[in-house]
């Protein structure tokens, strides 16, 4: 068994963005699909301090200071890309005008709640940022995620033992072992890496899942 790259989830996901969507990708992980998407699509990505029609990250040494995403890395505007106020950003996610948000997680439950801004410990500094408006007012939300813990752990879960940041939100899960649908049946098993049976995997997870490809 191989897991896949972050690198790879990240084309992974990117593939799944369609023609002419509004995308906001969230901090850390979900940054990496930029480098990604199909030049040949019309994608327009959203950040949250204010920014439609970011391009690829920039070559080293053509970065500019006062251009940045919602995590301050550096990015680039493509032509008719705007910039505008913050409230305007929430306002756009908010009110159900992006088509999907990219979002890392600590947990994702088999109902599609999400939890991705509190681990709960004591030390820990909460950053919840924009996360709970994007989680809720996009139209789908991605996951993308590491399967397990550095302990070994599944982060998908039969119930989310660490704050909320949304519920029944989640739409789909990218991680470096599947790719699995939020269905009301239960979490629904689309890809699988190359090499890992479907009961190891169910095992792995620790909670009942469907085995359900997509169709090639």
């Amino acid at each position: 068994m191989q897991r896949l790259t972050r690198d790879q989830i990240a084309a992974r996901v990117a593939r799944d963005i369609p023609e002419g969507a509004y995308v906001n990708l969230g901090i850390g992980l979900p940054t990496m699909v930029t480098a990604h998407l199909p030049r040949e699509r019309d994608i327009f990505l959203h950040s949250e301090n204010g920014l439609l029609g970011m391009g690829p990250p920039p070559r080293p040494g053509e970065e500019d200071e006062d251009l940045i995403n919602a995590g301050k890395q550096p990015v680039t505007l493509l032509a008719g890309g705007s910039y505008f106020h913050h409230a305007d950003s929430f306002a756009m996610m908010r009110g159900g005008h992006l088509d999907i948000c990219v979002l890392g997680a600590f947990q994702v439950s088999a109902q599609g709640d999400l939890a991705n801004w509190h681990t709960g410990a004591p030390d820990a500094i909460p950053a919840v940022g924009g996360a709970m408006d994007l989680a809720i007012g996009a139209k789908r939300v991605f996951v993308m995620m590491e399967h397990q813990t550095r302990e070994g752990a599944s982060k998908i879960v039969a119930r989310c033992s660490y704050p909320l940041t949304g519920v029944a939100c989640v739409s789909r899960i990218y991680t470096d072992l599947a790719v699995l649908d939020v269905t009301p049946a239960g979490l629904a098993v689309r890809e699988i890496v190359d090499g890992l049976p479907f009961a190891e995997l169910e095992r792995i997870t620790g909670i009942p899942l469907i085995h359900q490809p997509l169709a090639a």
